[in-house]
């Protein structure tokens, strides 16, 4: 599995518990288990769902899956 998918696949398993749609960052990273500390790795890449929530802007939200958070942080963060 690639670094992109390793990491898109932890993302959508972090969230598998969060009610959708969520409107804001502050509800993002309040989705996830450990809030802003969440953290998903893969192959040597450590990235915390904080620093994550710095590659979105406004106009992402709202966010309607896991799925769809998901991808839009793994584009932006050109994995």
């Amino acid at each position: 599995m690639s670094i992109r998918e390793t990491i898109k696949s932890q993302i959508i398993g972090a969230l598998k518990g969060a009610e959708f749609p969520i409107g804001s960052p502050e509800k993002l990273i309040a989705a996830f288990p450990e809030g802003a500390d969440t953290t998903c790795r893969a192959e040597g890449l450590e990235v915390t769902a904080g620093e994550a929530g710095k590659l979105l802007v406004a106009s992402d939200f709202p966010f309607n899956s896991s799925e769809q958070v998901a991808e839009t942080i793994v584009t932006r963060a050109n994995l």
